[in-house]
């Protein structure tokens, strides 16, 4: 008898968990915890600021605090099982593959570009471009003033090359996808390699990220700078990876070295699209706009020692590691400053305040 209800017990734990989840138990990695009251408060805030905000508009949102999912759902057609496009998210991803081969032993930070594409180099090479190195290319410094068009080009790295490195390396903040491209390149030029699947069993397969898709230009390499499709979970087990410095089940996967030097200030930013010297016109200064917080290793400084993976249309994997927390997002939104401001003024109190 005893062993019959032992079952039964069994069967209905999964069942609730089921229930509770939305999804098939076995797949699930994270581990959940109840929601408590002010984060739900602060959600339905949150909420309901997007609601009164039309240029704002959430499809999913998953909260961590202590590495343990304390809120999750997705509106609208999105759902825990459906990848989503992370557009420039993607540039975080690429960096840590990067990180990864630094810690191989494969590059520096301080390596120059020219060295890696010898034969894609334009007829004449200026001092910047010989000046430009991977540390430049990692913080949108790499000189060019605009961001290198390359729709239609034949190959994109010699598009990249042939596009005018009109400032010093290092003094100009250009947000620069081509750039994060280049990244790519140098990966899958070292290890033979596109970066999804130097990733997969580096990063991917220990997270149990199922293979994602990732678009690649006509020369086959992975765009590095976007196209990248995820879940939502996948994207909070990325930031809890960061969170962790690092380590995933008691394993470093890439070094807390450059965990640290990628979330840190290295550089001033500006948002994508605008030039420093417009931002006084503008009337931007890092109270109303945060993309001014400064820029890490393809990653943005937030509010409160924060620091996030950022994409068009309001993706976000944001690591707070003052609130030992984690938020992941994905969203429709034109107004990514309006989308930020609502997380920053609801959800990251209630985390501060969280035992």
């Amino acid at each position: 008898m005893k062993k019959y209800l032992s079952f039964f017990l069994a069967l209905s734990a999964s069942v609730i968990l089921v229930s509770c989840t939305g999804r098939n138990a076995e797949i699930v990695d994270l581990p959940r915890a109840a929601t408590p009251a002010s984060i739900k408060k602060a959600v339905d805030d949150l909420l309901a600021g997007d609601a009164a905000d039309e240029s704002v508009l959430f499809e999913s949102l998953m909260v961590l605090k202590h590495g343990k999912v304390i809120y999750e759902d997705w509106y609208g057609d999105a759902a825990p099982d459906k990848p989503h496009a992370m557009y420039s998210v993607s540039k975080s991803f690429t960096a840590t593959a990067v990180g990864m081969a630094a810690d191989a032993g494969l590059l520096k930070v301080t390596d120059k570009l020219v060295d890696f594409f010898p034969d894609k180099l334009p007829a004449e090479v200026s001092d910047n471009l010989k000046a430009v190195t991977i540390y430049d290319l990692l913080t949108m410094n790499c000189g060019q003033e605009t961001e290198a068009r390359f729709r239609g080009s034949d190959d994109w790295v010699a598009a990249f090359l042939a596009h005018p490195f009109t400032k010093e390396p290092g003094t100009w903040y250009c947000y620069n996808s081509l750039g994060t491209y280049m990244l790519s390149a140098i990966v899958q030029k070292l290890t033979g390699e596109k970066v999804l699947d130097y990733l997969t069993p580096r990063l991917f397969e220990p997270l149990h990220i199922e293979i994602p898709e990732w678009e690649e230009s006509p020369q086959g390499i992975n765009a590095g700078g976007w196209g990248l499709q995820l879940k939502t979970e996948d994207m909070a087990k990325f930031g809890q990876l960061f969170l962790q410095n690092g380590v995933w089940n008691g394993k470093q996967l890439v070094s807390k070295a450059w965990v640290e030097e990628a979330s840190k200030y290295q550089v001033p930013s500006v948002p994508a699209g605008t030039r420093p010297d417009e931002i006084e016109k503008k009337g931007l200064t890092p109270q109303n706009c945060t993309f001014l917080l400064g820029y890490g290793y393809q990653m943005w400084r937030c509010p409160d020692n924060a620091y996030r993976a950022d994409g068009a249309r309001g993706q976000y994997i944001i690591i707070v590691p003052d609130s030992d927390a984690v938020i992941a997002v994905t969203a429709n939104s034109s107004n990514l400053q309006a989308e930020q401001d609502l997380i920053y003024k609801y959800l990251f109190p209630a985390l501060a305040a969280l035992e």
